[in-house]
């Protein structure tokens, strides 16, 4: 197997990309490699001249990245430990485009995101980023969903050898 010289996550900071980024960190501690943690603003729907003053829709622009940049270093912060080989990005846009456009721009050999695992009506509603991702990226995709809890136990211990 091919080493993974650059992994990316994906977060959306819930706690499935939480579950997710675990096994990324774990892989990257393994393979000695460089993370880049990826946040995708979802880019809101433009309102200006409908229902939202301009000023009011670029200061709601600014206080949405402005609390991402935050939570990325929060996550940051509580997630990476000792572990210093890694990144952090935050963009806008579509996010299974964006997050196959970095992986190209970057290079990367393996992305990791999680799954909320939705079926049904709620599938065909939101769609599954990860799934479009699988789909277009130029590198292998690990897609991790939360076991559910009749599934119970989540530690992925066991994982890491």
């Amino acid at each position: 197997m091919k080493p993974f010289g650059k992994i990316l996550v994906a977060v959306d900071f819930s706690e499935c990309s939480s579950y997710a980024f675990n096994y990324a960190i774990i892989l990257a501690k393994q393979f000695q490699s460089e993370i880049t943690i990826m946040h995708v603003i979802n880019e809101p729907v433009d309102l200006r001249g409908f229902y939202v003053p301009h000023v009011a829709f670029d200061q709601l622009e600014r206080e949405i990245e402005e609390g991402a940049i935050k939570m990325m270093e929060k996550f940051a912060q509580e997630n990476m430990g000792d572990f210093s080989n890694y990144g952090t990005t935050i963009t806008t846009g579509t996010p299974y485009e964006e997050i196959i456009n970095k992986a190209s721009e970057i290079s990367a050999s393996l992305i990791v995101i999680g799954t909320h695992g939705r079926t049904g009506i709620d599938h065909l509603i939101f769609g599954s980023t990860a799934e479009r991702v699988v789909r277009g990226a130029p590198c292998p995709v690990l897609t991790i969903r939360l076991p559910s809890e009749k599934e119970g136990n989540t530690d992925i211990s066991a994982f890491n050898g």
